[in-house]
């Protein structure tokens, strides 16, 4: 949706700069239209940028086949996460990171062995890397990040540490009795 106004405002602007230009030289714009909008303005009307985008908004469908609430299910992407058994939900982050985990995990569940570290954390190897948008962070029970681009990292205590976000435990009953002290089995698919 953003780039779709990005996109929109830039089309207002250089189509306003190309009016103004040409009635600098006295020209008449040569602008063709269709649907409603045809005839909607003339030469000479001022309008804000605002109206003529959300009119043209307005003439515009836009979307993805089969994906009523996209920007919704976007925003609430969930993947499933089983752990010996225990079934859990994590909201996924809107990162390139997490859009490689998805590409994996359309083709099959990503099946982890995951080891205890210092007795707040499973850390698992992932098999390849993904791209890494690092930053410092205080994680809590229930984070889900990627650690050194080719390893993923259940939380059920806290750290410190440079990660980059995957998602989040939407519901922790369960969660540190699921992950235990010992190296567990994780399978994360999508919901």
């Amino acid at each position: 949706m953003k780039r779709l106004i990005s996109m929109m405002l830039f089309l207002t602007v250089l189509f306003t700069i190309t009016i103004y230009r040409n009635s600098q030289n006295g020209q008449k714009p040569n602008v063709q239209t269709s649907g409603s909008l045809n005839g909607a303005y003339t030469f000479g009307d001022v309008v804000s940028s605002r109206e003529f985008i959300e009119r043209l908004i307005g003439e515009i469908k836009i979307g993805r086949v089969d994906d009523k609430n996209s920007e919704e299910e976007d925003a609430n992407m969930k993947m499933k996460v089983e752990v010996n058994g225990n079934i859990f939900y994590a909201t996924l982050e809107d990162n390139s990171a997490v859009n490689a985990l998805i590409e994996m995990m359309e083709n099959e569940p990503v099946v982890i062995r995951m080891r205890d570290y210092a007795g707040f954390e499973k850390v698992g190897a992932l098999g390849k890397s993904l791209p890494a948008s690092n930053r410092q962070i205080t994680t809590e029970s229930g984070d889900i990040v990627l650690y050194q681009g080719n390893q993923i990292v259940l939380f059920y205590g806290s750290n410190s540490w440079s990660y980059t976000r995957l998602g989040r435990i939407d519901n922790l009953d369960g969660w540190e009795e699921a992950l235990g002290s010992k190296d567990v089995t994780v399978t994360f698919s999508l919901e």
